[in-house]
């Protein structure tokens, strides 16, 4: 069946699952939920599933929050409030509001049956379920033409990935035509595709359903007490079960590199090689693609600078990311990523760190593999990620020996860690 690619876009509604507390990524998301982190310097992690949204042409947006959402919800204010509702186009922010109960969202399949006002069939015939906290890039229009193409109810993106990297995920068992027969939840031992020895086909948790479908199978799984309300644990494997029809789309990747890129970024050590990919001279993920563009809010910073003084305070950037308003001022920054608003001062040293917005680094201070989050002062001749052993008695220190500082942490050599 073909339909019009503008009678698609027109209607679907985008819901994107945005609640996720990210316990593993402690302390970054002490004060802000898990797609508020900062990635790459001036994005959010939940820049990445919008701006495929905006660059696939669907503009009617769904963001659902719940944990410590005030930040996802100013970003999205300041970054998103970009659609006109005259043509029909918004993006709103939806917490949980006990329409049906007195509960929090339950489960991601909770959390889209307590907005089902919102996609009723009268509201639109198809609805495109999305994570707020992966990164990659996707066309999610292409999705949905093959989804209607095949006369499908759910249509379920999926990644090649190793059995082992696969335990993480729900794995998809599926036939010679990308019809699901079986579904896994995060198995022991995932099933491989057919001739493909050491891989699966893995649940990328992107959702193409059917308007009517949808509703219908949340209304039955609400009735379930025996339920957890998820896609992964309950809607998938129930549909199967039933013998509806539920295909695969193998990622298509709009990264333009060889290698397929999408990152669901858990834990620091993650979030930290995720993020020092980046300033590599060729990352596997392309930020400067004109034709893909990643948009996110910019405040209205002047340029990135670097001042060099007499004598031997020369200011200089190394193979770094350096973002708008930051001054690199006789001190020496080498492979980081340098946000917004810094000030690196004279004969401090910066080397394999993330230093987040408006961090001043004092004069003398030597900072090494570490990640400094937002309004940090490191006062002069300070050292961080030099002494490990000194550094797990203030802050969170990976196994690999990532230190993190958390936000506004004040740095006065009487330091305790926030509490969980």
């Amino acid at each position: 069946m073909q339909i019009a690619a503008s009678t698609i876009l027109r209607n679907t509604i985008s819901m994107i699952l945005a609640g996720g507390q990210g316990e593993r990524l402690y302390p970054l998301t002490t004060y802000r939920s898990k797609p508020a982190v900062p990635f790459g310097g001036k994005y959010r992690i939940i820049d990445f599933p919008l701006s495929n949204c905006l660059n696939s042409g669907f503009r009617k947006i769904y963001v659902l929050t719940q944990y410590k959402s005030d930040s996802l919800n100013q970003h999205l204010y300041e970054g998103w409030n970009i659609f006109k509702s005259d043509l029909g186009e918004f993006i709103y922010n939806i917490p949980p509001q006990l329409k049906l109960s007195g509960d929090w969202y339950l489960g991601t399949a909770n959390a889209i049956h307590q907005n089902q006002n919102l996609i009723k069939p009268d509201k639109a015939d198809w609805i495109l379920i999305l994570s707020g906290d992966h990164i990659y890039k996707m066309d999610y229009l292409k999705m949905a033409q093959y989804h209607i193409e095949n006369d499908a109810q759910l249509t379920i993106a999926s990644i090649k990935f190793p059995i082992d990297y696969a335990r993480r995920f729900g794995v998809l068992v599926t036939d010679e035509n990308n019809w699901v027969i079986d579904f896994q939840e995060k198995p022991r031992t995932p099933i491989e595709i057919p001739n493909e020895p050491g891989f699966s086909w893995v649940n990328m948790g992107i959702y193409f359903f059917n308007s009517n479908d949808l509703n219908e199978i949340l209304d039955r799984d609400d009735k379930n007490p025996n339920s957890s309300h998820d896609f992964g644990k309950d809607i998938i494997p129930y549909m199967i079960r039933e013998r509806m029809k539920v295909i695969s789309f193998p990622f298509e990747d709009e990264n333009k590199k060889s290698k397929t890129y999408w990152r669901d970024i858990g834990t620091i050590d993650s979030y930290y090689e995720s993020s020092m990919d980046l300033i590599h001279v060729t990352p596997e993920f392309n930020f400067y693609d004109r034709h893909w563009p990643i948009r996110t809010f910019q405040s209205q910073y002047p340029p990135a600078k670097t001042i060099t003084h007499e004598g031997e305070r020369v200011g200089r950037t190394l193979n770094s990311i350096i973002c708008d308003g930051s001054i690199v001022s006789g001190g020496l920054v080498e492979k980081s990523i340098i946000g917004p608003g810094v000030r690196v001062n004279s004969y401090s040293y910066v080397t394999d760190s993330i230093i987040m917005d408006n961090v001043s680094v004092g004069r003398h201070a030597r900072i090494r593999r570490t990640i400094i989050d937002k309004n940090v002062k490191v006062p002069e001749h300070y050292e961080v990620g030099f002494n490990l052993d000194e550094d797990k008695k203030k802050f969170t220190v990976t196994d690999s020996g990532i230190v993190v500082i958390a936000k506004n942490q004040v740095l006065d050599g009487k330091i305790t860690p926030p509490s969980k």
